[in-house]
């Protein structure tokens, strides 16, 4: 099976200006699908610079496609609707939303400030968490209004940051761990409406990373974190081949994709009355006395 059914979907891909959002919107488009390219631009001394949504519409229209930029705030409940109504306006319909807008603010929890947290939660959880919602609702009343299923395809980016809980990214770490929840509820709420959703953990060399050691590594020719190494997985989810897979998560860069496990009960403690802080105590102090402190429930998910 391939990505060969997204020739005429329509799809909105949010931060879609550079890195991963430019790779995974020209993917989009080389599968056929015509592409609502969002993103907030750059501000220089207050002022809009060049749109990068702009320059990724020329791209997808080179390559013989069709675009349309938009410059919308995802974090924004009214910005968010009018992205989806940009989509349907001037496509038609919307049947692929990639979340993929996201900031950084990295900073201990022991100095960061109000403002650091709350821009990157704003930006990355109810950022897609608004698109989300408009996109659902128009989904839910086109599935109503047709008796039918549709098809409609969520594709969120979190982070492995979840799972280790980035010491340096407290505010990332959690709208990243949000995210994957936000992934669930919305999978097991449009399921019945033909719409999957499922989240990737992308590992790759972007504005967000290339200060980071590691992310230029290659072997030969082959860049191992290019954003393009992502951008295949995307279309996929997007496509009707993939109609089966919802509520997952996948890890993704190089030549690989590892699809995560739910958590599971690693020890349970019973007590044959009731708790006491004493039995509490008789259980558990023995049971983490010769365990590394350190192993703890995100780092075995990560292992």
């Amino acid at each position: 099976m391939t990505t060969d059914g997204l020739d005429g979907t329509v799809a909105l891909v949010t931060g879609a200006g550079r890195g991963l959002g430019r790779a995974e919107a020209l993917e989009l488009a080389r599968g056929g699908a015509r592409v609502v390219v969002n993103d907030f631009g750059t501000r220089l001394h207050g002022e809009r610079d060049e749109s990068p949504a702009e320059a990724v519409v020329e791209e997808i229209r080179a390559l013989g496609g069709e675009a349309v930029a938009d410059h919308g705030d995802v974090a924004c409940f009214e910005d968010a609707r009018a992205m989806v109504g940009r989509a349907v306006d001037t496509f038609g319909s919307l049947d692929i939303l990639v979340n993929n807008a996201g900031i950084l603010r990295d900073r201990m929890i022991f100095n960061m400030s109000e403002e650091e947290w709350d821009a990157v939660v704003r930006v990355h959880l109810k950022g897609h968490f608004c698109t989300s919602r408009w996109a659902a609702a128009y989904w839910r009343d086109r599935a109503k209004s047709t008796g039918e299923p549709v098809h409609g395809r969520v594709v969120n980016t979190s982070s492995e940051a979840f799972l280790s809980g980035s010491a340096g990214q407290p505010n990332y770490a959690a709208a990243k761990a949000g995210i994957v929840q936000l992934t669930l509820a919305t999978s097991h709420a449009l399921s019945r409406y033909g719409v999957t959703a499922n989240a990737i953990c992308p590992r790759a060399l972007t504005r967000m990373t290339e200060q980071l050691q590691g992310f230029d590594a290659a072997e030969g020719e082959f860049q191992v974190f290019a954003p393009e190494n992502v951008a295949p997985l995307v279309a996929y989810l997007a496509s009707p081949a993939a109609r089966r897979i919802t509520g997952q998560v996948f890890v993704v860069y190089g030549r690989m994709i590892t699809l995560l496990a739910g958590p599971s009960v690693e020890a349970r403690f019973d007590v044959e009355d009731r708790w006491t802080p004493d039995a509490v105590s008789g259980q558990l102090t023995p049971f983490f006395a010769e365990r590394d402190p350190t192993d703890g429930f995100a780092m075995r998910l990560s292992g």
